[in-house]
């Protein structure tokens, strides 16, 4: 099964979401912008994981 993840960038946290192919809501969670929790938060899913998508609008700081 084919897994989708999609991050909402925002300037302080981003949203993250993992859907399964039936648009299934596997995982919602805000997180702050540290990318180490943000991987950690994926490792589960990792090996089912067809793709990921950032949106962000708006940011005059730049995610490190």
């Amino acid at each position: 099964m084919s897994l989708y993840c999609g991050i909402d960038l925002h300037a302080n946290n981003s949203v993250i979401a993992v859907l399964d192919e039936q648009d299934k809501v596997l995982l919602e969670r805000r997180l702050p912008n540290e990318l180490s929790q943000i991987l950690e938060v994926l490792v589960p899913y990792r090996s089912e994981l067809a793709g990921c998508v950032v949106y962000r609008t708006g940011l005059t700081r730049q995610w490190s």
